[in-house]
């Protein structure tokens, strides 16, 4: 046998796992088979000798991919969700496999939840609580710390349960700070918005922002709280990487994200991203005023 033809064999072996992850992570029959075509690319190019756990290694491919696939999806509203999502499309999954893949654990019913997660939570969760990928695997995928990967997947587990995920108390203070500034700002009440801002404030934007007429620096509660006053309309309260801020969408798509540093009860920074890499990256979880 051939080391091409021992590998491909190996791949075999591993390759009913890679597409019930790919599956379970995309809700996409098609799209979980070309994830794992993909798979068997990069392993054919890459040193097999130095990988020790094929299994592992493949898992971890697989799971970048999709990872890949759902930032891609997610940055293309206007692709239907049928044409990705046997979940809610009319068609049914050809595949005996796939089908039963459907009917275990994971269910109809939940792969549906699983649509509303962002690509880290749902790669997170279910790397880990379907497939027991230790986060510290899991991390590297999702360019985050074990920890984060961590409250990722709890995040997910709860939003799949239906119980929202309780916020600490700095998280629930910066909450109230952050409601507090948008309504000052939406209702253009110039010292409401200088008691939350700190004499001392920076707001600042990023290139992509700059670009839709934003400046590039204020500095000073007096110059910041004119530059909001009356603005921030379409803002909208949103946990951003677990702490509160804000996110303008369009036609449900993040375009800028507000991030703002609270010390002593007082905004001391504001920065809006609307950087598209970035965007596909941050994970946001609307919150409740």
């Amino acid at each position: 046998m051939s080391e091409h033809d021992w590998l491909a064999a190996r791949f075999e072996e591993n390759r009913d796992h890679l597409r019930a992850v790919a599956y379970r992570i995309l809700g996409s029959a098609p799209e979980a088979e070309d994830a794992v075509q993909e798979a068997w690319i990069r392993l054919s190019r890459s040193d097999a000798d130095s990988i020790d756990n094929l299994g592992g290694w493949l898992t971890t491919v697989v799971g970048r991919i999709c990872l890949d696939m759902l930032r891609w999806r997610r940055g293309r509203p206007e692709q239907p969700v049928g044409d990705h999502s046997p979940v809610l499309a009319d068609t049914d999954v050809p595949d005996p496999e796939l089908e039963a893949v459907q009917a275990d654990s994971v269910g109809l019913a939940l792969l549906v939840v699983l649509e509303t997660l962002t690509p880290a939570e749902r790669l997170a969760f279910v790397l880990h609580d379907l497939f027991a990928v230790p986060f510290e695997d899991i991390a590297p995928i999702i360019g985050k710390s074990p920890a984060s990967a961590r409250q990722l997947a709890s995040r997910a587990r709860r939003r799949v349960q239906g119980t929202p995920e309780p916020l600490d108390a700095d998280a629930l203070r910066q909450k109230e700070i952050v409601t507090a500034f948008l309504a000052a700002s939406r209702g253009g009440d110039f010292e409401a918005l200088l008691e939350i801002l700190d004499p001392d404030v920076v707001f600042r934007t990023d290139e992509a922002v700059r670009e839709r007429g934003a400046l590039a620096m204020v500095r000073g509660a007096t110059a910041v709280a004119e530059t909001f006053s009356g603005r921030a309309q379409a803002a909208r309260l949103t946990l951003i990487d677990g702490l509160p801020g804000a996110v303008w969408s369009h036609r449900g798509e993040p375009q800028v994200v507000f991030n703002f540093t609270i010390t002593n009860n007082r905004i001391t920074s504001i920065t809006l991203l609307g950087n598209p890499d970035y965007l596909q990256t941050v994970d946001l979880v609307p919150l409740e005023t």
